[in-house]
């Protein structure tokens, strides 16, 4: 999954960032209200981390640009404002979520997790398919009752290929979605993590789940 982060605070932006990204996520930031804006438009996040007292654009004006582009990425403001009419004002512009600085990182990690599970209409926070079974809360992997260790990337793809699963994803979207913006690593990546997933996750098993559909992507499906 994939976060922006526009925050101008750099210290607060860096220590969020180190978070999420620890937790699996890859993550974005922007220290002002335009670059946030620019980011927010033209990249595919899951989610959008947002300060309201920002330079150049402010958080309540990005939020009524981006729903007035029909932009539907949910939108966390995080912010130092502590009033009601405040948080009225930023959830009236589209915002799907309010946390008042100082906070817990605890508190903020649950509350993406929530806002990413309702926008892909799935309330339940356990990913499965099959006997395989995905806490993305626990950072836990089982198959047929039997864990499974992944590496952070590996984790992050496999929670990709179940929010889309019975769908083909390409590997285009799972590098925009499990990679930052400032990626520059080998065109094969995506492959090379697949094949070491792939063993964790199908070695032994009677029913394979994770498809290569050869010249387009990849799919997990119980059925083929």
């Amino acid at each position: 999954m994939r976060i922006l982060v526009i925050e101008d605070e750099r210290r607060l932006a860096n220590v969020i960032k180190k978070g999420l990204s620890e937790d699996g996520f890859a993550v974005d930031l922007a220290f002002d209200g335009q670059e946030g804006q620019y980011l927010a438009c033209e990249e595919p996040y899951d989610l959008i981390v947002l300060d309201l007292m920002l330079p150049k654009i402010d958080g309540v004006t990005i939020c009524k640009n981006l729903r007035l582009k029909n932009l539907k990425t949910p939108i966390l403001i995080l912010t130092a404002k502590t009033t009601v009419e405040e948080k009225i004002k930023g959830l009236d512009s589209g915002a799907d979520d309010y946390m008042i600085k100082p906070f817990s990182f605890l508190e903020l990690r649950s509350r993406i997790h929530a806002l990413i599970r309702r926008s892909k209409e799935n309330p339940s926070p356990v990913l499965k398919i099959a006997d395989l079974t995905v806490d993305p809360l626990k950072h836990s992997v089982s198959r047929n009752k039997r864990f499974v260790k992944l590496t952070p990337k590996e984790f992050a793809i496999l929670e990709f290929l179940l929010r889309h699963k019975n769908e083909v994803v390409s590997r285009t979207m799972i590098l925009e979605h499990v990679w930052d913006y400032n990626f520059d690593g080998l065109s094969n990546v995506v492959d090379v993590f697949m094949v070491t997933l792939r063993k964790k996750i199908d070695h032994k098993a009677k029913v394979k789940l994770i498809h290569t559909l050869h010249g387009i992507g990849y799919k997990i499906s119980a059925g083929g």
